[in-house]
């Protein structure tokens, strides 16, 4: 009787019911929620459902995020390996190059001053980084922070990594793509907000064709200019700049469909489930963290504002050929599933209804919305 007892007694202690905190519960709880704004309501599938499966799974066994160092036979945790390939910056690139090999420039290059919404768009990372500053964080600390304000998940990732912020790189990434992923929620009050019923009716017309030669030259001569100017962004702009390569060139068809299918999917199976995995209880739940979270917010909401009130500018400077909407696309956050589009606030031309997807310069912007004739 002794022995069953004892057995027992030892099967119980292996469960993860012992080792369960209140922290724990709260993430295991945040993680569900996830997964059904993921699975019932559509945001951003393949971004949120990696993630907050990656978070459901480190607060239920920590160690699948164990450093091999920390291991008593060395070898770490599952997790951790992938979560090593972010620190490395190799999945961030990873991401440009598929990211590169399905982005049409072509409206860049047929209007290049659409280039001006992506840099109005920025504004929220001057945002977050003076509140970042202003709450006591190191100024590396605060720039890998703001750029947040980007909506560039991969980017996110791959600053953090250089400033070598590695111990906030959790907390960034997952507010980077938590945040992309409910750009749905967060951007259409803020488009009503600072626009006119009018403005955003304004039917906005189509652009002069685009010469392939334009496109193949287009990402070679970024590459060049931009990588000289400054060569530190060579890994993810060389990456974006030669996935846009293989697709404009149409000799390497095979290339083309791998960086922009199956590879681009692995990766994203890697990096969402190595960015969730950061979320443990202890790390995730603190005053840092919460900050963080509140700068992305603050970054996401002053950048898409500051889109839309350039893109009124143009309006106006054009004599309404512009709709002041495209500017809350100058962000990077782009739909990584294809089945959901950006929510337009409903009396936006048409509707909801994507037309077209205009993307443009700037880590390839994305614009959704029956805007044009």
């Amino acid at each position: 009787m002794e022995y069953i007892s004892n057995t027992l007694g030892n099967l119980i202690e292996q469960t993860a019911f012992m080792n369960l905190t209140v922290g724990n519960l709260i993430m295991i709880a945040v993680a569900c929620v996830f997964l059904y704004l993921a699975i019932r309501h559509g945001f951003e599938p393949l971004l949120l459902v990696p993630i907050a499966f990656g978070m459901l799974l480190v607060n239920i066994y920590p160690d699948i995020m164990l450093h091999a160092e920390d291991s008593a036979n060395g070898t770490g945790g599952l997790l951790y390996y992938f979560y090593v390939l972010d620190e490395w910056s190799i999945l961030p690139s990873l991401i440009f190059l598929g990211v590169g090999a399905m982005t049409d420039f072509g409206p860049l290059i047929a209007n290049p001053k659409s280039f001006l919404l992506g840099a109005a768009a920025q504004f929220g990372i001057f945002a977050a980084y003076l509140g970042a500053m202003a709450m006591g964080f190191s100024d590396k600390a605060a720039a890998a922070i703001s750029i947040i304000g980007g909506a560039d998940g991969p980017t996110s990732i791959f600053l953090a990594g250089k400033l070598q912020q590695t111990a906030i790189l959790g907390p960034i990434a997952v507010a980077a793509y938590s945040y992309m992923s409910l750009v749905p929620i967060i951007q259409p009050p803020i488009m009503k907000l600072l626009t006119t019923e009018k403005e955003r009716k304004i039917k906005m017309e189509q652009l002069r064709p685009v010469s392939k030669l334009e496109r193949i030259l287009f990402p070679i001569i970024v590459t060049i200019v931009v990588c000289t100017i400054l060569p530190t962004t060579a890994p993810l702009v060389g990456m974006l700049m030669l996935g846009n390569l293989f697709k404009e060139s149409g000799v390497v068809r095979q290339l083309t469909e791998t960086a922009s299918n199956a590879l681009m999917y692995i990766v994203v199976i890697l990096l969402g489930t190595s960015v969730g995995a950061t979320t443990s209880a202890e790390a995730f739940l603190n005053w840092d963290t919460l900050k963080i979270v509140a700068l992305g917010l603050i970054a996401f909401a002053f950048g898409t504002a500051a889109g839309v009130l350039f893109g009124k500018i143009m309006c106006w400077a054009t004599k309404g050929k512009v709709n002041p909407l495209i500017g809350s696309a100058g962000g990077s956050a782009e739909s990584r599933s294809g089945s959901r589009s950006y929510e337009l606030p409903a009396d936006a031309c048409d509707g909801t209804e994507r037309c077209r997807s205009y993307r443009y310069c700037g880590s390839s912007r994305n614009i959704y919305g029956n805007l044009w004739r």
